[in-house]
């Protein structure tokens, strides 16, 4: 990964409360996975950016590179790797994504 790939990445996870790196946009994905983790996030009203890594190749294969994680989706909250789709599933069924969304500060819908 070249080290503006990087820089862009490392500048996004950072700088966004909450990031999707995710196949397509949040309005249209492109995989079933991302899907899922964007209706997750749109359920919870939480405010994020989705960044579509089928329009960069550098910035598709940086994102695995960068949280040594193989798979897209990949979500962060506050500069931390939260998972992939079956992680925030998991975490989103057990009411722990709510938790962690709400201790790093980010609003969360009261009827999620």
């Amino acid at each position: 990964m070249s080290d503006a790939t990087h820089a862009f990445i490392d500048n996004e996870v950072k700088s966004n409360d909450v990031v999707l790196f995710m196949k397509g946009t949040p309005d249209f994905p492109m995989c079933g996975f991302s899907g899922q983790v964007v209706q997750i996030l749109n359920y919870l009203g939480v405010p994020y950016k989705g960044i579509n890594v089928l329009d960069n190749e550098e910035i598709r294969n940086g994102i695995k590179t960068y949280t040594n994680w193989p798979t897209i989706p990949q979500l962060y909250v506050k500069g931390e790797f939260v998972g992939g789709c079956d992680i925030v599933r998991e975490m989103f069924q057990q009411g722990e994504l709510q938790a962690h969304m709400t201790s790093a500060g980010v609003p969360v819908k009261s009827n999620a």
